[in-house]
Formats: structure tokens, sequence, C-alpha cells
């Protein structure tokens, strides 16, 4: 018998949203003229798929469960906590304490809680989802972050959260110039072993000067030497910002086995220009002169929760140097409230920086250097702007995003200076750790990216995210975009890391974010003994899918033709660890909120494939998600109104389902309900015709009667006792696969059979030249 794929005719449905077409049956045409095409049938069984012979590839989950790895996650017990020393001679007592693990409630058990001075304001006792969010309502006005991770994937990243407010201290840098700021007592405490450190870098040549001025340490980085007096493996080492930043970890490095993982470090955000201390590019565009480059807080309250294991706790650390203590001081901060766009005199704006069209005209430009071989991919980008008003909070904001898109680097950062990153970011940047048992040396540091390339645009449900994944895998210049970047990132690694332990452990795997779906690499590489988590992220900075490649080349095409600095967008986030690891991403799909303005900004790869419009329309993606979460931001969970489920058009209808004993029968009847309508479905045979009788004979007369698919013949059924009794009672009537099969017959049609079972198999349905001209 002939069979019309379920896919086929549910398509006839305009399914979920609009009225179900129904043939009454007095309209029924006494032959049919809708047929499946056969014409260029495709092979199935062209492609040879082996069924055995691999021994297959260990997948990046399979060695994390041979090897455990954080995931970037706490450590998966809490961690001892104790007195220990650091390399520099710094004393700290870590004290941890449990959290109980809530989803939002209040504790009521007093050795459970840690109550901190952050939490005052009240008596509440906060569990860890409190802890978190109260955290989050006070990075309004105190400096300090939230970083969190909602995605997870096997071997790559687990869920967990961490913050803290009113650290001690404040690292910022913007081009050879550093301060180190004490934000508090406590502050003031850690500037003596720092200015000592300090003291030891410039006598080794790294500072051209160094002073202290009440509670700011100034800092000026010696020029580096002329480039090929070095080779490019000691290029991370030359002086730059991250000479302070390396001498700051080896002042308060400690070793994690002795005290676990406390999650000690330096946790801030590393600005774009940043680059430019290690590659020398004249600059095209004005920079604002108090913008900085790198800003990182050294934090001593941390709250530390473990969504994967269910699990929290609050490290507190106190610092002695030189007989003098942090114990017993105020963790106390200045605060600065959010103040909405209005609030600034003469603020200046526009909503984008590059007018809608211009950026088609830069993706010319890197065609032609394409064409000329002086580049092989480029990233552009553009900004796009928003006013703030007095609701527009960054915490909201941060609320926001977490809520609708989740991601592996979701962070929320007070820089103070009235400037805030809140951002969901989908790539990791430069993640290191230490991996005791591995084929180099006990301890060796482990290197790892994840480089994305290759972007398509969610569907609306699972089917068609499924087309759009198919169509992101077979795309060649999708596919091309992400291998040279993972080439770039291979190379990257291979300038510090052990000969033959740059692998890729992932290909082309497929991440799905709230509006996009990404191709993802997954590249891992052991670091050589000589260098260190600081190296590893130098000699990526910054990563090729932000920028272009060849590196340099593209660095300086960015430069030429985009029409703003950077400032944050393509650097990074995350944690410099005092015990040698590193955790961070890319700053990506970020708002950054300066003077009551916030700007996101996006870019496309770009090949000599690309199409100019398509690019501009993909930033112009990128951004959307952003730019409706800064649009509904005011809109908060206690103020906005229920949202009513729109009507359909089969509300008030009442549908009878007759079931011929097929797979498909109550999928179809999900379909019919999503209209709005009434369903009821009945197994075929005289107790269902008895049944739509008396709801006839009742006034209870179904709108329509849909015939389900099934096996077998319609005669099987008797199939034409059911279109009988919808005739003499007037009652419209649909059929689909089996149920259509028994209205062709019923009505003197024909059936032939197809050549080929078309189950699972997609395939169009073509309206011949006598169905069109047909007045039925």
């Amino acid at each position: 018998m002939p069979r019309y794929t379920l896919t086929t005719m549910l398509s006839l449905l305009s399914l979920p949203h609009t009225t179900p077409f129904s043939i009454p049956s007095h309209k029924v045409p006494s032959s049919t003229h809708l047929y499946m095409s056969t014409q260029e049938q495709t092979n199935y069984n062209a492609v040879y798929v082996p069924k055995s012979g691999g021994i297959g590839v260990k997948s990046a989950s399979e060695m994390m469960a041979a090897n455990p790895r954080s995931l970037g996650a706490p450590p998966p017990r809490r961690p001892k906590g104790g007195t220990f020393a650091t390399r520099g001679g710094v004393v700290i007592d870590a004290t941890v304490r449990p959290l109980r693990y809530t989803h939002g409630e209040i504790c009521d058990v007093e050795e459970d809680c840690y109550v901190s001075e952050f939490f005052e304001g009240g008596d509440k006792e906060w569990g860890s989802d409190g802890a978190i969010e109260r955290l989050i309502d006070l990075l309004d006005e105190r400096r300090g972050a939230v970083l969190t991770s909602g995605y997870e994937f096997p071997g790559r990243y687990a869920r967990w959260s961490l913050g803290f407010v009113d650290p001690p201290l404040e690292i910022s840098g913007k081009g050879d110039t550093c301060t180190i700021t004490a934000l508090n007592s406590r502050g003031q405490v850690l500037l003596k072993p720092i200015m000592d450190a300090m003291k030891k870098l410039n006598s080794d040549g790294l500072l051209s000067s160094v002073k202290i001025e009440g509670d700011v340490i100034n800092i000026k980085v010696a020029p580096p030497a002329e480039v090929g007096t070095f080779s490019e493996e000691e290029r991370s080492k030359q002086p730059s910002l991250f000479s302070v930043v390396r001498s700051l970890v080896d002042l308060f490095g400690y070793d994690s086995d002795e005290s676990g993982d406390l999650q000690l470090g330096l946790y801030g955000a590393f600005g774009y220009d940043l680059t430019f201390q290690f590659e020398s590019i004249k600059l095209a565009q004005e920079r604002d002169p108090e913008q900085r480059d790198l800003l990182l807080y050294l934090a001593d309250e941390i709250v530390v929760v473990d969504q994967s294991r269910n699990s929290a706790w609050t490290v507190s650390l106190d610092f002695t140097y030189d007989s003098k203590s942090t114990k017993g001081l105020s963790h106390d901060g200045s605060s600065s409230p959010f103040k909405a766009f209005d609030e600034y005199p003469n603020n200046q704006f526009s909503p984008r920086d590059t007018p809608k069209g211009d950026f088609t005209e830069s993706v010319a430009r890197a065609k032609h250097e394409f064409k000329m071989g002086n580049l092989f991919e480029a990233v552009l980008s553009q900004t796009f702007r928003k006013k703030l008003d007095k609701e527009s909070t960054p915490s909201r904001l941060f609320r926001q995003l977490r809520s609708k898109n989740p991601s592996p680097y979701g962070f929320f950062f007070n820089l103070g200076e009235d400037e805030y990153l809140v951002g969901a970011s989908p790539e990791m940047f430069v993640r290191c750790e230490k991996v005791e048992n591995n084929d180099y040396r006990p301890g060796a540091l482990r290197v790892e990216t994840c480089p994305i390339s290759g972007t398509v645009a969610r569907g609306s449900d699972a089917l068609e995210d499924a087309a759009r994944v198919k169509s992101l895998i077979m795309n060649l210049k999708e596919e091309s975009e992400l291998t040279m970047c993972t080439d770039v990132d291979r190379n990257d690694k291979s300038r510090i890391c052990e000969p033959g332990s740059v692998k890729v452990i992932g290909r082309r795997q497929i991440e799905m974010y709230s509006r996009l779906i990404h191709t993802v690499d997954h590249v891992e590489g052991y670091l050589r003994p000589e260098f260190d988590a600081l190296d590893a992220f130098l000699c990526h900075t910054w990563a090729v899918t932000v920028t272009g490649a060849p590196k340099t080349w593209a660095i300086r095409f960015v430069e030429e033709n985009e029409r703003s600095p950077r400032c944050w967008y393509g650097g990074a986030v995350g944690l410099v660890g005092f015990d040698g690891s590193m955790n961070t991403g890319l700053t990506l799909r970020t708002v950054r909120m300066k003077n009551g303005v916030a700007e996101v900004r996006a870019g496309a790869t770009l090949l000599y494939d690309s199409d100019a419009e398509a690019e501009e329309l993909e930033t112009e993606l990128k951004a959307s998600a952003m730019l409706e979460a800064i649009d509904t931001i005011s809109e908060t969970a206690d103020t906005v109104e229920p949202t009513t489920k729109s009507k359909g058009q089969g509300e008030g209808k009442s549908i009878i389902l007759v079931d011929h004993e097929d797979s498909f029968v109550h999928t179809l009847g999900n379909y019919l309900r999503q209209t709005g309508a009434e369903v009821t479905t009945l197994r075929s045979g005289p107790s269902a015709l008895k049944t739509i009788q008396s709801l006839v004979d009742n006034g209870k007369k179904p709108d329509m009667v849909v015939l389900s698919p099934g096996p077998g013949n319609p005669t099987d059924f008797e199939l034409s006792k059911t279109i009988a009794l919808l005739e003499k009672n007037e009652i419209p009537g649909f059929g689909v696969c089996l149920g259509l099969q028994g209205m062709v017959e019923h009505f003197g049609g024909e059936l032939g059979v197809l050549s080929y079972p078309m189950h699972g198999k997609p395939s169009p349905v073509t309206l011949t030249e006598a169905g069109l001209n047909s007045d039925r």
C-alpha cells in the first residue's frame, strides 16, 4: 500500500497555530491529484558507514574520567584551610566555613550558615543562593565580582558560582603605568610586602620606577627589549603590565596540595589593548585617556558554590607580614551607587559606532586582503549602545542574562569609576591547571582552549535546531573558518608546550546557546617546565577567534578598519590563581556599562567566501540577546505582569481523533491541541462510531473528525463506514496517511504502491497541474 509520511501529511495542517485544514464530506473530490514525487529519488545507501573496525579515540569526557579535571569548577571537596606561608613570605590564615546549599531559602541552623560583614542590613542568615543574590545586589554600588558557570558540557564545563565584594586591593593598569591601591585598612597591611616585591622587580630591570604615595603604589614598566634581541619563546617574559601580575603571583604563591584549593588569586578583566604591549602597531583610533587596560582585585572573603555537587562554603583570608596582620580589621569599602544616563551632565550618545551598511564596506576591504594573501581570516566588530534609566541597574541586567542566556562564563564586575562589565561569554580563553598524572612529568600544567567559529541561529524547536545543526556541519565555509582558528590556536600552544602534547581532543562539537548554535573545537597542551600559566595566557593573546590570522596583520587590519577602540571586548575575564592555575573566558556577549550608557560589541569572522550582508547580520544577531536583555531589565520578577497565552484558532473547537493503531496518533493529537482545540481520541471500530453518533444525537456534534495514520489497508479498519457516518452527519473530516487513503478509496480514487518505503525520510509533495486547475 502507498504511504504518505506523517511529516509530509502534517505539513498540510499548518500547525501548531492555525485552524486545522478540514475536508467537508460533501466536497471531497471523486479523485485525488496529490502524488508524492518519485523523480530523482535519493539513494540513502550511497554513503558507506562502517559498523566495525575502529578502536576509537577517547573523548574529552572519557579522558576526564580517567584523570579527573576541574572543568573550571571549585574543588570536589571543601578545602582544608589552615595557616601557611606563601613563596614571598606572607603568612595566610584561611578559614573555610560550610554554607548551606539552598535554592534561595534563608538558613535557620546557625552552624550551617556563615554571616559575613557583607550581609549586614538585617538579621537574616543566608543560604548559598541567598548569599550569591546578596552579592549581586551589593555590586550595584560596591567593587567586586560574581562569576558563574551555568552551562555544562562533558569534559569541558561544570556548573558553579563564586563572588566577593569590598576586596582589599585593586591592581589597575594602562599602557606602561600601573597602580596598586589599598581599598581599605586590610589592603594597607598588604602594601608593605607588595612594595618589597616591586622593588625587587625594579632592581631586576623590569620596572622604570616604583614609589608609594599614601595608599597607592605607582609603577612605571620598563620599555621592552628591541624585537629580534629575544626569542619568540621568551616574548611573554618581556617587561609589561604582566610583569607586575607575575610578581604578585610569586609573592602570594602557595601549594594547593598543602591547604586545599582556596580560590585565592586575582580576579578581574584584561582589556584588548594589552596586546599592543607585545606587538608594536600604530594606533589609528583615538583612545579615552581614562580607560584602563587591566583591572584586577585581590579577594579575601569569597563565597563558593558548586552546583554540580550541591555544596557551598566561604573562604576568609587573613594576611600577616613583618608583624602586621589583617586580623580584626574591617572588610569595609567605598560605595558609589549606579547612576542613570540622565544623571551625567553633558553626556554624549550615539546608538552605534558603525552606520548601518558601512560594515559591508569593511568586509569588502577584508576580502581584498584575502585575495592578496595578506590575511587568511579577520574578525571585525561593531558596537551598539543604549541609554540606561535608573531602573536599568547592572544587577538586573546580570540576572536577565543568567536566566535567559546561561553560559560557561557568566560574570558581573563592578570595576569602580562608574564602570561595570556584565557578560554571558560562550568561549573559554585559557584555562590552566596542574595534572599530577600525565605523559610528561608529575604536576605538569595543562593548558586548554575551546575555539568557537561557525554560527547559525537557533530554530523554533528541536527539529528545526537539528536541521540548522546539519546545515552548519555541512557548510564548508564554516568548517574552514574553525579549521584556521584551531590551526592558529595549536601554533600558539606549540610555542611553549611539550613537543607532541598539543592535541585536538574535540572537533566541531556542537554547543547551543539561547539564540545561537556554534561549532567548537577543544585543544590541549602541556607546558614545558620553564613556562607558567601567564605565559600560556600571553601566547594566546588575543584569540584568533576575535582577531584573525596571521594574528599581527589581522590585529593591524582591525585597528585600521573598526570605528572605535575595543576597550574590554575581545580581551578576557577570570581568575589568575596564586596556586599556579588560571581560568579565563573571552570577553564576548558582554555589556559594558559606563556613565549610564550600555555598550554591546559583536564581531563576525570574515573569509574570502564571506557574504558581506550576512556577516553584518551575524554581528546584529550576536548582539541581539544582550540588547534585548537591556531593553527588559527594568522588568523584575515582582513587577512583570503574568503573560497570557494567546488564543489559538482552535479555541472552543472539539475534535475527535480516530486511532487506527498507529505509532504517531498521540503526537498528532498533541499538534491539534496546540491550536487550542479540545481533542478526544477514540480507538477505531463500532464503539467509536457509536460514540460519535451519540455525541451528535445529544447536541454535541464534533467540529471535526481526524482519521489517524495506521498500518494495513483502509478496509482493515472499515474506514468507509466511518466516512459514511461523517457524510450522514455532515461532520468535516481530515485524513492523515491511512485516513487519507481511506477517503481516496471511499470516493472512487485508486491507490498505487511506491517503489521505495519512505518512512523517516523527507520528501516533497507536489500538487499536479490537474490539481491546480481543480475548482474543488
